[in-house]
């Protein structure tokens, strides 16, 4: 489980391909600390788990499930990624609850400033976008952010400065591919309303 809060952008060392799938190295400093091997640690917003650890880097698996449902295959050495570490029961909870459970991707279409904050529309599936509210949540590239409107095919957002700053959201390009989380309570919500509660499934 994360928060949405990223920790420090990493750097990506190698993407390579092994037996059975691929292997992903990135450079971090922040995210190593009171990490070890078989930790979960959030690359993009996709839940990973470490298999190897060096005073300056990580590697991670990628299943082909993974592959198929992220951007992380599109990833190339120097590519900036959003970490973070899983939520200590004792931490704070500064963004919403995100499994790091990558529903989908969605396709970056615009940026707009206004003032110092940049609003940011995104192009989604029709299978995702039924999970998205004006005001409710999303986690973009495993970062936790407030949806402002829902378009016919997109949403939007926007970023304050300083989190303009500390995410690769910013850096990206106009057809860039990102990974979108939707809130877990919307689908648990649709499934009850389709089937009914479990104590009257029991009687």
């Amino acid at each position: 489980m994360f928060t949405g809060i990223v920790e420090e952008i990493g750097t990506v060392e190698t993407l390579a391909e092994v037996a059975g799938g691929w292997s992903l190295t990135v450079q971090a400093t922040t995210v190593l600390e009171h990490t070890r091997l078989g930790d979960s640690l959030a690359i993009n917003g996709a839940c990973l788990t470490v298999t190897n650890l060096t005073d300056h880097s990580f590697t991670v698996g990628l299943s082909p499930e993974t592959l198929r449902r992220t951007n992380l295959g599109d990833l190339k050495p120097g590519d900036g990624v959003n970490l973070e570490r899983s939520l200590a029961l004792n931490g704070r909870l500064g963004g919403h609850f995100v499994q790091g459970h990558i529903d989908g991707t969605g396709v970056v279409r615009a940026f707009h400033p206004e003032g110092d904050s940049l609003w940011v529309a995104v192009a989604a599936p029709a299978a995702l976008l039924r999970y998205i509210v004006p005001k409710g949540y999303i986690a973009v590239d495993g970062t936790s952010l407030t949806v402002v409107d829902v378009l016919d095919d997109a949403f939007t957002f926007m970023l304050v400065a300083y989190t303009q700053q500390h995410i690769t959201l910013p850096r990206k390009s106009i057809g860039s591919r990102v990974n979108l989380e939707v809130d877990m309570l919307s689908k648990y919500v649709e499934k009850f309303m389709h089937e009914g509660n479990y104590g009257n499934r029991q009687r």
